[in-house]
Parts: structure tokens; C-alpha cells; sequence
């Protein structure tokens, strides 16, 4: 544990969550990100990344499924420790998840306990992004029911184990949804919807998503305390 007196807490870099459709523009949305990225592409969805783009790509291949967890975990400690990236992405969660949860099932003689090992890891992946000193910034398709009747509110999640997503997103700053309408694209960041969705930097609650990164200034930064 670390003790921080008042007014020297350090400050963060920024986790960003979000989560839609595909073809919605998840993956292309990192290029908003300043400096220099790396992006870490779970379902090899990389065609949108351009050689201009200062991104630096690791792509998972089928020989690393087995040991998907101690591979991701190898890797990002590499990208954390280089210190060479100004911003890390992890492409897409929900594909990174069913890999994980394929390798708890394999080795695990009690089933009931899978998905309990699956939010612990997810939560402490959760936990080293947090204390990475970096801008992260995670993508997951997205699950509608609103086949089930459901209306607008509480229509939306990311498509991944409640439980998992919960450890894992803890410590972002936003999580919202992607989506398109009338031809733009749009975040929503309005938990009173009842999708998931959170923002802790500034009072937005529907963007457009070439605003994300656009934090509103505080009121206390207004005033110029």
C-alpha cells in the first residue's frame, strides 16, 4: 500500500473503455490518441491501422491461445517497462476473454470456479493498466437484447461475462458505447440510461466520438484552482 500526503497524489494517465458494433470504428478510434501508441489487436482487426499512424501492432496468432494469459501479460509489461509508448490499446476484450476462459476450462477440474479465476485475472490486467503510467484505451463488441423486449434504457452491454467486465473496468475512467447515427458517430457515456456506460473526467453524457479525448474542463480547473 502507498501513502500519499494531501496535494501530492500523482495524477493518472486516462483508461478509456468502449464498446459496439462491429464496423462501428472501434479499433480506428485509438488514432485520436497522442504520441506514440502501441496497439495490442485480439481479433486481428487491423486493416484500418495506416503505416503514418505512429502505432506500433502485436497481433495474437493461433499458437499463442494456450498461453494466452502469461503472453499478454509478458508483452504489456515489455510495452509498459520500454517506456516508449505514450498510449496501449488491448483489441477487443471480448475476444481476449473467450480465449482466457477456453484455457481456464481446460485446466480446471471444477467448473464452478472458472469463472471466479476469470474475474481475478481480468481484474488484476485491470489493476497493472492502472498503475502502468500510460493511457490505455480497451475495446468489446457489444451484446443488444433488444430482441428481448427491451427498450432503449438498459439495452446495451459489452459483450462480456457481467462479473469479468466489472473487475476489469474498475478502475477506467469512461466506459460508453459506440454506435452510428445518421451517419455520425456517437458515445454514449450516460449511466441513467442503464447501459453500460460511466464518465469520471468531466459532466459529458453523449458525444460525438472524434471528441473523445475533448475532456471539459472542471469547475475548480475553470476557476483556476
Amino acid at each position: 500500500m502507498k501513502f500519499y500526503e494531501s496535494g501530492k497524489l500523482p495524477r493518472m494517465p486516462n483508461m478509456y473503455f468502449i464498446y459496439g458494433d462491429g464496423g462501428t470504428g472501434k479499433t480506428s478510434l485509438f488514432k485520436q490518441f497522442h504520441g506514440k501508441k502501441f496497439l495490442f489487436s485480439f481479433d486481428q482487426s487491423t486493416n484500418v491501422i495506416k503505416p503514418d499512424d505512429q502505432m506500433d501492432t502485436a497481433i495474437v496468432e493461433e499458437a499463442d491461445f494456450p498461453t494466452i494469459q502469461a503472453t499478454v501479460s509478458k508483452w504489456l509489461q515489455h510495452a509498459i517497462n520500454s517506456h516508449k509508448y505514450d498510449a496501449i490499446a488491448l483489441d477487443n476484450m471480448t475476444s481476449l476473454q473467450n480465449l482466457v476462459l477456453e484455457n481456464i476450462d481446460n485446466a480446471s477440474k471444477d467448473g464452478r470456479q472458472n469463472y471466479q479465476k476469470l474475474q481475478l485475472w481480468f481484474r488484476q490486467l485491470g489493476t497493472m493498466l492502472r498503475n502502468s503510467g500510460v493511457t490505455i484505451y480497451a475495446t468489446a463488441h457489444q451484446i443488444d437484447n433488444g430482441a428481448s423486449g427491451i427498450g432503449e434504457n438498459g439495452r446495451f452491454e459489452a459483450d462480456m461475462n457481467a462479473k469479468t467486465f466489472n473487475a476489469f473496468t474498475a478502475s477506467f475512467d469512461l466506459v460508453g458505447r459506440l454506435y452510428k447515427k445518421e451517419g455520425q458517430r456517437m458515445i454514449d457515456l450516460d449511466p441513467e440510461q442503464g447501459n453500460h456506460a460511466k464518465n469520471r473526467l468531466d459532466d459529458r453524457t453523449l458525444i460525438k466520438a472524434d471528441e473523445l479525448l475533448n475532456q471539459k474542463p472542471t469547475t475548480n480547473e475553470k476557476e483556476g484552482n
